[in-house]
């Protein structure tokens, strides 16, 4: 009888190591359930009830757009599109349009690899599910002929996504929550909040500088320990802290371990010999896209991509516990764990 473990770890990076040392200020907190996790503010403000006015605006703007971009809800934007893949064209709002404009922006950059149209893929896997399965290659070869994100048509003038053939289908799951972590962040700003720390279930967004001035130090997630563990600790103030690894989501079979990180050209599960990416730079959304293309094309190439970037930084964790860093973090980061080997 063959076992099944099915993990969901909600959050890919520890809270912030340290707290805000002004005594003054106590932070706002707040948990909500929104995009498949456990959504966690802090917001520092000398007024507490606009600090809690400002969550619910920003609990209802992600409901918002969770309502468009969510495959998971039956009449989103996404999921209209998907029911009319090979028979028309379906309107949108303007930031489904973006989001998918930003997917297929990724999807040409790793040829493929990050896949704007890979549902029907994760459908038939369906990790993080009940359902959860290794499918037959013939089940795999059979939904790869429909996965091709040159056959996703958006014209932004009329603001319609088209998709060429019927069963195929597009998921911005990969690249939803840095959106969202981009719009949180402007509310902050719209409302002058001082300091605030949001975790969006592994997609950490540290809004300005602790009240103190000082750097927020976030610790990243040790992928072979349970969650709480790291293995070193970056210093960043208004960043945007996104990390992918084969240990937020899968299952096991056969004593193998198949988590959620599909690679489009192959139908399987990305094994490029990394085991967890971390991206930090301004914009969540790109934080989002570049955690999952870097794991998904490896290494070397994701180096080499990450430093032709501008204002963008990576940390690398391979299976053989080695950790690599882009050359503008040698004075952010440091390697805490001994287990964990340096190489750069």
């Amino acid at each position: 009888m063959k076992k099944i473990i099915l993990l969901v770890l909600s959050i890919s990076l520890i809270l912030g190591i340290t707290g805000c040392s002004n005594k003054e200020i106590t932070p706002v907190s707040r948990e909500t359930f929104a995009l498949g996790t456990i959504i966690d503010f802090k917001v520092y403000d000398k007024d507490q009830d606009r600090a809690n006015k400002v969550i619910d605006e920003c609990i209802k703007r992600i409901k918002d757009i969770e309502q468009k971009l969510s495959v998971n809800i039956e009449d989103s934007e996404v999921t209209t599109v998907n029911k009319n893949a090979g028979k028309q064209s379906i309107k949108v709002s303007d930031e489904t349009m973006y989001v998918a404009k930003k997917s297929l922006e990724y999807s040409n950059i790793t040829k493929g690899k990050f896949n704007l149209t890979v549902y029907p893929l994760v459908n038939l896997w369906g990790i993080g599910t009940e359902n959860a399965r290794v499918p037959s290659q013939s089940e795999i070869e059979g939904v790869i002929r429909n996965i091709d994100y040159k056959d996703a048509v958006l014209d932004e003038a009329k603001k319609t996504i088209y998709l060429k053939r019927e069963n195929q289908g597009i998921d911005l799951g990969a690249i939803a929550k840095g959106y969202v972590g981009d719009e949180i962040k402007k509310v902050f700003i719209q409302n002058d909040i001082k300091s605030a720390f949001v975790n969006l279930g592994g997609n950490v967004m540290a809004y300005k500088a602790k009240l103190d001035a000082s750097k927020w130090r976030i610790g990243i997630q040790n992928p072979l320990q349970p969650r709480g563990q790291y293995i070193g600790i970056v210093s960043v103030e208004d960043k945007s802290i996104v990390t992918s690894g084969n240990y937020e989501r899968y299952f096991e079979q056969d004593g193998k371990r198949y988590h959620h990180i599909l690679d489009a050209t192959s139908g399987y599960p990305a094994n490029k010999g990394l085991i967890s990416t971390s991206i930090i730079t301004e914009s969540g959304i790109d934080a989002d896209a570049l955690s999952t293309s870097v794991y998904l094309i490896g290494l070397e190439e994701g180096i080499e991509l990450i430093e032709s970037l501008d204002k963008v930084e990576a940390i690398f964790v391979t299976k053989d516990k080695e950790v690599y860093t882009t050359s503008g973090l040698k004075d952010s980061f440091e390697l805490t764990n001994e287990e964990f080997t340096y190489k750069n």
